[in-house]
């Protein structure tokens, strides 16, 4: 079984769990009225705005603020939805069969990722359907709602890949789940002392989650921020296949 294969039967898994709609319900109903009460406030101070001399439009205003919402969401999708990718298959004692029919750590690690990571796209793909669908009429910025779009695809990635190595460690899938939230954690908080200092440089801000993310926000994707997140997802999938492979030698 080949990764594709392993990908279309955690994806089929996925369809018939509860959790993934769950959570898609909930996201997307939450960000619906976040981005209501924003447009709502928006457009009754656009006269005052023009009247004034700003020209900010409705992605600066709105969409933008209104996609970085959406980051909060990453950061409970991630963990929740790859918690089980292995330690559920260890836990449930299928892991030894997946072996015994052929599947390469490689490919059950990067299968099982790829469909978690499908589903949050597919759930970002809704939310942003509600800006999309009024871009006509508000003249949307392309060029900075893709790198914002971008960034919170690269921060979704890099959380399920440390969800994932998380999920390959842990004996249960809560335990996964409670280490990946304490990664992200740290991710988030590891310059903060740095930002109280007034330090802007240094490895805790090259650490940190938002140094790299905050700069798609605002629609400007740089080469050192993709390196960063390609470097998190490669580092926390070798960890996955290696624990995976570990395992599969000792069994």
């Amino acid at each position: 079984m080949n990764t594709w294969a392993m990908f279309g039967c955690e994806w089929r898994r996925l369809w018939t769990r509860p959790l993934g709609w769950v959570l898609a319900a909930l996201i997307v109903a939450a960000m619906g009225w976040e981005f209501l009460l924003m447009l709502n406030q928006f457009l009754a101070l656009q006269v005052r705005l023009v009247a004034a001399g700003n020209t900010s439009g409705f992605t600066d205003l709105v969409t933008l603020p209104w996609l970085a919402l959406f980051v909060v969401a990453a950061f409970v999708m991630a963990p929740l939805l790859s918690m089980s990718a292995v330690a559920g298959e260890r836990r449930g004692g299928t892991l030894p069969l997946l072996f015994s029919a052929g599947v390469s750590p490689a490919a059950l690690v990067l299968g099982k990722y790829l469909a978690a990571l499908a589903w949050q796209v597919l759930i970002l793909a809704l939310v942003l359907a509600m800006p999309v669908a009024l871009a006509a009429v508000a003249g949307a910025d392309w060029g900075k709602l893709a790198a914002a779009v971008l960034g919170l695809v690269l921060a979704m990635a890099s959380l399920t890949a440390v969800g994932l190595a998380c999920s390959a460690f842990a004996g249960h899938p809560a335990l996964a789940a409670a280490g990946a939230f304490v990664v992200t954690a740290l991710l988030l908080g590891v310059n903060r002392l740095s930002l109280a200092q007034g330090t802007l440089d240094g490895i805790a801000n090259w650490l940190a989650l938002s140094t790299h993310l905050q700069p798609m926000g605002r629609g400007l994707v740089g080469t050192a921020d993709l390196v960063w997140f390609a470097l998190l997802i490669g580092l926390a999938l070798l960890i996955a296949v290696r624990r995976v492979a570990d395992e599969r030698t000792r069994g």
